[in-house]
């Protein structure tokens, strides 16, 4: 990479770059992926458990479906949560001891929520009590995700270089996807050849104890990674932040960068709507969009709406993997197209996928026809939502803020988008007992919205250094 000053700022000029930096990069990144595999991880466990949850809590207690979807739904209280926070801890401690904190939050989750019973009440008798501290370990998991949710895409983007970026961060959104993919093949393995009542005894426990195992890794492994160079620079740990940058570019180029993050860290401090309230407004609204679509109603309720489709437990569980599998592939498409075709054209594509695949599984389900078709659809949907809405909000989501409201800006954004999951998926049982063909219209009808809203208003950031897009803002 080559740099040079001209007119008084620094320019980047994007060419080669070190092979043995680039893989530095890519090694440090991957560990704050970790966080992104256990946000999908601890979201969609919830999947595998969901019918179990409803047997052993709200059937013994004769409680309402409401009751139920707001358990299903309580990791999102945490979420939000620990994205209002994010903000606070990630400029007052540091992004990567914000993450260290997210490691134990899920580890402490993983292993109340598979026992809540410790202590202060006998296993196998529910209670109402016993619900309310199942909920509140599901609330520390989700506290976890909200502090990653946030963190993990900033730290990955205030480490990358601008033209791999965009491919790094998405590989958040793999490593999400590729987490929920896993949790699906472990609950399917917990509950292939088991009977319904084992499952719903003791099999939930297991789905829920076996994230411990990578929350555990995360937090070991985030022992070796180094803070970000823009944190240093804000805290004037100088020092510490060019020695890092000179292991990601050229001693050039690590001098160059560094004299633009400090030029962006002057000594004037930046109120939050210091660069307008626009750029506030889109951030909450791509983190809105994403998620009243309705993309977490088809991965938490999967195995309901496949056993709805005549398949049974074991069998819908399975099906889940062929979806997750299917996510996969189409998250590696956006991986490998965000830096070539750019964030709004993968965006708008996105939109016009999922619109057909809701439309199509609103009309099958008004016509009461539920087998292949519906399969079809929700696959055209997700796969959609996955090259596209997935992972590029949180590309844009670590790009568009300014270095000095970054945090504070996008723990908003990330709050506002699980405060939207949170109202999607906990009012998705009420709504589906109303009318399923209404309430996949109605994502159908927010797919439509979220292209609209993309083509008027999301800037395009493909190949900005982040201080570049920032000048772009204040001009």
């Amino acid at each position: 990479m080559i740099a040079y000053i001209k007119e008084g700022r620094v320019v980047e000029l994007l060419g080669h770059m070190n092979s043995k930096r680039t893989i530095y990069v890519v090694l440090v990144t991957m560990v704050a992926t970790l966080g992104g595999l256990l946000f999908g991880y601890d979201t969609a466990v919830i999947s595998g458990a969901e019918g179990s949850l409803q047997t052993y809590f709200a059937d013994n207690l004769n409680l309402s479906p409401f009751i139920h979807g707001l358990t299903v739904s309580s990791a999102l209280i945490g979420c939000i949560i620990g994205g209002l926070i994010s903000g606070f801890f990630a400029n007052r401690i540091g992004r990567k001891f914000t993450l260290i904190i997210a490691a134990v939050l899920f580890l402490l989750s993983a292993l109340g929520s598979a026992y809540p019973e410790l202590l202060f009440f006998e296993a196998g008798d529910p209670s109402v009590a016993l619900l309310i501290v199942f909920n509140i370990y599901r609330i520390i998991g989700g506290i976890g995700v909200g502090l990653a949710s946030a963190v993990a895409p900033m730290y990955i983007g205030e480490m990358a270089p601008p033209n791999i970026r965009g491919r790094l961060v998405s590989l958040n959104q793999f490593a999400i996807i590729f987490g929920q993919f896993v949790v699906y093949f472990v609950n399917w393995g917990i509950a292939r050849g088991e009977t319904a009542e084992w499952v719903d005894t003791l099999g939930w426990r297991y789905m829920f104890a076996s994230e411990a195992i990578p929350a555990a890794l995360f937090l070991l492994f985030l022992l070796t990674v180094p803070e970000t160079p823009r944190y240093l620079v804000s805290k004037n740990r100088d020092d510490k932040a060019m020695k890092i940058l000179s292991r990601i570019y050229d001693q050039t180029m690590a001098k160059a960068t560094f004299y633009e993050i400090n030029q962006s860290f002057d000594k004037r401090k930046e109120k939050l709507f210091a660069y307008g309230k626009l750029i506030i407004i889109i951030g909450i609204l791509l983190s809105i969009f994403q998620q009243f679509v309705g993309i977490n109603v088809a991965l938490y309720y999967a195995p309901r709406i496949f056993e709805s489709m005549g398949a049974a437990r074991d069998a819908s569980l399975f099906q889940t993997i062929i979806m997750g599998a299917v996510n996969l592939i189409f998250t590696v498409i956006a991986i490998m197209t965000v830096d070539k075709f750019g964030r709004k054209p993968l965006l708008i594509i996105g939109s016009i996928g999922m619109t057909i695949g809701m439309f199509g599984v609103s009309a099958l389900a008004f016509s009461g026809t539920i087998g292949i078709a519906t399969l079809v659809f929700i696959i055209i949907y997700t796969a959609s939502f996955m090259m596209s809405w997935g992972p590029v909000v949180w590309v844009l989501l670590s790009e568009i803020f300014p270095n000095k409201i970054r945090g504070q800006a996008l723990a908003i954004a990330v709050a506002a988008q699980w405060a939207a999951n949170y109202f999607i998926s906990s009012t998705y049982p009420a709504m589906i007992e109303f009318s399923g063909g209404l309430t996949y219209g109605f994502y159908g009808l927010m797919s439509i919205l979220s292209a609209l809203f993309v083509w008027k208003f999301v800037p395009e950031t493909k190949g900005k250094t982040l201080e570049e897009i920032e000048m772009g803002l204040k001009k």
